[in-house]
């Protein structure tokens, strides 16, 4: 019986996948680096290779899989199940439906990993009951993602609301594209990071240089958060500045679609969720027009890092014709 969703999330640094029962239940968990610098190739023999082993440890057949969901960075091809580029990963059209279906012989859908982590988000954590529910996830870039009436915002055959790569500043800085001033490039966590490095060479936080230095592979959300606590008031201002800039992104947004829920997740929200989420909040209802405000709330995603796997596999089912009954007789 084909009775097994797998659920995948390629980001940045780690992938994560999960297997669940066709009630969206979890039955097993697996995770590994991406090493994305060591090229697509061997991106997409990591992603079988982690599916392979998750079920191997699991003592799940091949043979049960119903189908696999794989939210990716970057846009995507939504026909083709290609990735087309990921400014943060230096992949570019990558074939991952054909790979994965070539290995695992199966239905894969392969969708943006915001928009998937935002349905995870719509169907079972901070969004749940939303009309229509958008996502901002500050990390390596910035990423968004929208359901709208339980749909996912899409494209005509490609993804969408790639809001980090919205102008947002007459700024210079640029990120993963070549439009400079954007959400990414002025709020990201590697920019803050950067900007964090800067302040503990040239010891303004203390705190900062001493726990982790100037590395910007060590300044990850957690060591700015402690940062924060241990007194580096410049840190802390970084953060509220680029808090500042991501409810400018939602004002934007609220324009545009006026949802009801702007969710925002990721690794630097879950560091430090009542900082950003109130400084985000206050900026959006401040500038936004007299008529949409307090018409939308803006919430912290409540699944953590199940929420792309969670939304992946979830859509995968929702997209993928169900399999014959098996004959009884």
């Amino acid at each position: 019986m084909k009775d097994i969703w797998i659920g995948f999330d390629l980001g940045g640094t780690k992938m994560y996948a999960i297997a669940f029962d066709d009630s969206m239940q979890v039955i097993a968990r697996r995770r590994r680096k991406t090493r994305g610098r060591e090229g697509s190739d061997n991106g997409i023999e990591r992603i079988g290779s982690t599916i392979t082993r998750l079920l191997e440890e699991n003592e799940l057949t091949l043979d049960r899989i119903a189908g696999i969901g794989i939210g990716c960075p970057g846009p995507i091809d939504l026909e083709k199940g290609r990735l087309l580029m990921t400014p943060n990963l230096g992949w570019d059209d990558v074939d991952v439906k054909k790979a994965l279906e070539k290995q695992f012989d199966c239905p894969v859908v392969v969708l943006n990993d915001v928009d998937a982590g935002v349905y995870g988000e719509y169907l079972f954590g901070a969004a749940q009951g939303s009309r229509c529910a958008v996502g901002i996830f500050p990390g390596t870039g910035i990423g968004g993602g929208c359901v709208y009436e339980g749909k996912i915002l899409q494209g005509a055959g490609i993804s969408c609301m790639e809001i980090g790569h919205t102008r947002v500043s007459s700024g210079v800085k640029s990120s993963g594209g070549t439009l400079p001033g954007t959400l990414e490039s002025e709020a990201s966590r590697l920019t803050i990071a950067a900007d964090a490095a800067k302040l503990a060479y040239r010891g303004e936080a203390p705190a900062l240089l001493k726990s982790v230095g100037t590395d910007l592979s060590e300044i990850r959300s957690g060591a700015l958060a402690d940062a924060i606590k241990a007194g580096d008031k410049e840190i802390e201002k970084l953060i509220d500045e680029a808090s500042t800039v991501i409810g400018y992104g939602v004002v934007n947004v609220v324009h545009m679609l006026c949802p009801d829920t702007i969710i925002l997740g990721g690794g630097l929200v879950e560091a430090m969720e009542d900082m950003i989420i109130k400084r985000v909040s206050k900026t959006a209802q401040d500038h936004c027009m007299p008529v949409y405000k307090d018409r939308f709330k803006v919430v912290a995603a409540k699944l953590g890092d199940d929420a792309g796997a969670m939304g992946a596999a979830a859509w995968a089912k929702a997209q993928c014709p169900a399999p014959p009954p098996t004959d009884q007789t």
